[in-house]
């Protein structure tokens, strides 16, 4: 452990103990807004349902950040050799990917709105775009927090020995990853399994 870094009784460092318990209470919201989804599966009012969904587009997409992931674990492995050059390669990387994926969410959004899935169309509808966007908007704050850590470790403000601030976006992005991996398997996956039934 680093000089004057504060450790909890057991050995952890302060930081990571705040940043799990966040994301812990990350894990609620989102449990919530997914149980809304699936309560609301069914009530589309008329209007468009999961049929609409594009499943092969999705994969692309869901592929596309889950590798962000496999870059994020070589950006803090990096740094925790000390390489800040390879580390902004793959901070680089990851961003990215995550900029990939929001443009295909972006682009997923106005296709459906053109088919008539809008926000105010039914509760499904409303339950879709608030669980999607709201997890959209925490893969856009990841890419700000990757980006940050891109500008500070050029200007010097993140050393080489400080890999611990790597460490800790890199467990925010993987929080994203596992995220969508449940949203992408409850909203998109079970639905058309049991469409295929």
């Amino acid at each position: 452990m680093a000089a004057g870094v504060e450790t909890t009784t057991m050995g952890l460092d302060h930081r990571k103990l705040g940043m799990w318990t966040f994301l812990g209470s990350e894990f609620l919201f989102f449990g919530a807004f997914v149980s809304a989804y699936l309560l609301y599966l069914d009530t589309t009012a008329g209007g468009p349902g999961v049929e609409i969904f594009d499943i092969p587009f999705t994969s692309i997409s869901s592929f596309v950040l889950l590798m962000s992931s496999l870059t994020m674990v070589l950006a803090h492995h990096a740094h925790a050799q000390g390489d800040l050059r390879r580390m902004r390669l793959w901070i680089l990387a990851t961003a990215g990917q995550g900029a990939v994926f929001l443009g295909g969410q972006v682009f997923e959004f106005n296709v459906f709105v053109r088919e008539g899935l809008t926000i105010s169309e039914s509760p499904f509808a409303s339950s879709f775009y608030v669980l999607t966007g709201f997890h959209g908007m925490h893969v856009f704050v990841g890419i700000l927090l990757l980006m940050s850590v891109y500008v500070l470790s050029l200007i010097g403000k993140i050393k080489p020995t400080q890999h611990v601030k790597t460490e800790m976006i890199g467990l925010y992005w993987h929080f994203v990853d596992i995220v969508w991996v449940v949203i992408f398997t409850v909203v998109y996956l079970i639905p058309e399994i049991a469409v295929l039934e």
